[in-house]
């Protein structure tokens, strides 16, 4: 089985939690949420001693203290956090030379070149918790998808190893939507199929799932119930798009708020896209209604972009011409097909902002 272990999935237990009882020692082995303020603050994350009441990330935070009132209640500092991660990733670095960083508290790391990669992976969590006081599990396969769902079997620290044909018999009874890939939707989908395991899916004729899925992801579907995946580790993942968004405290029915929220994400969206010199050529906007109807609107101009002016000057268009019928209660923007290099020449704002390009587009979702 050497040869098959070539890839595992690091990811820290609780990150943000654990980070605050650094520095709140006393709070260990309480139920501790960290989570906003607001009226529609959600959960960031939440320790086990709150998870053990229902308590989980996403949640929206007042339904978390409806389930565990006696939690403690700590604003993110996602400073703290980053600063956190820097520690945690400079040492998984300097163990492993292929490392790709997926997020603030997990990564993929290349174990081809290592002897016993068990041992390997045993030695780095042990110093991890040594010099940083933070906890993580680990799940070692011969791909990226195997050693991400071994990860998350056994937290907190877990250290799961699995072939592939071990990790189809150990989830063949899990739902779906266990291996990432699969949302509720198409989970969802599947289960009118009677397809509601893994196992299930795994062994569904293939023409069966590309007659109801279309042929790329019904073949995807079959593979990834398979546990069957052929992404590299460090492998660069090209970006397509960027959007900020805002949820409202309260819903908005002012035109006049909608605007200047909308025109002050697209100065924050333009601000990054320039510090990273990309530019796109489709802009859009994402609404949310009071009652979770979501729309989005896009236009696609002749040049690519990331001018401030340009970009709101298309998103406000975009919202005037949807022109919400409920109060707002998610606003975004959004700047597609990005793409890297020097500034085309400039297009006056309003060059494009009352022509309908081919994405032009208003999708629902109820």
């Amino acid at each position: 089985m050497p040869g098959e272990l070539t890839v595992a999935h690091v990811d820290m237990d609780a990150f943000y939690v654990s980070v605050e009882l650094r520095r709140r020692s006393e709070l260990r082995g309480r139920p501790v949420i960290v989570a906003g303020s607001g009226p529609r603050a959600v959960v960031t994350t939440a320790s086990y001693e709150a998870r053990r009441y229902g308590v989980g990330s996403a949640m929206p935070a007042s339904r978390a203290r409806r389930l565990c009132p006696q939690a403690v209640v700590l604003a993110p500092d996602f400073t703290a956090y980053r600063e956190a991660s820097r520690e945690v990733m400079g040492i998984v670095r300097a163990h492993v030379q292929q490392v790709e960083v997926v997020g603030l508290d997990e990564a993929y790391l290349d174990l081809a070149e290592l002897f016993s990669p068990r041992a390997a992976m045993r030695r780095l969590v042990r110093e991890i918790e040594a010099a940083t006081r933070l906890r993580c599990s680990v799940g070692i396969g011969p791909n990226k998808l195997v050693a991400k769902v071994a990860s998350d079997a056994e937290k907190p620290a877990g250290f799961v190893v699995l072939t592939r044909e071990q990790a189809c018999a150990r989830f063949a009874d899990a739902p779906p939507g266990l291996v990432p890939g699969i949302g509720p939707k198409t989970a969802a989908r599947l289960a009118e199929l009677g397809l509601d395991t893994l196992g299930a899916v795994a062994a569904a004729p293939e023409r069966d799932l590309t007659a109801r899925f279309g042929a790329n992801l019904g073949v995807e579907l079959r593979r990834r119930a398979r546990f069957e995946h052929d992404g590299v580790v460090g492998a660069p993942r090209k970006v397509v798009s960027e959007s900020r968004e805002r949820t409202f405290d309260y819903d908005v029915q002012d035109p006049a708020l909608m605007r200047e929220a909308l025109s002050v994400m697209a100065d924050e969206l333009c601000a990054s896209l320039n510090r990273r010199e990309r530019r796109g050529r489709t802009i859009g906007i994402k609404v949310r209604l009071d009652d979770f109807t979501t729309a989005t609107r896009a236009r696609t101009i002749e040049q690519p972009t990331n001018d401030v002016a340009q970009v709101t000057a298309v998103a406000l268009a975009l919202l005037r011409d949807y022109a919400p019928a409920r109060p707002v209660r998610l606003l975004g923007v959004r700047v597609a097909g990005l793409e890297s290099g020097a500034s085309p020449v400039a297009i006056p704002a309003s060059a494009n902002t009352g022509r309908r390009g081919p994405l032009d587009q208003l999708s629902l979702q109820l």
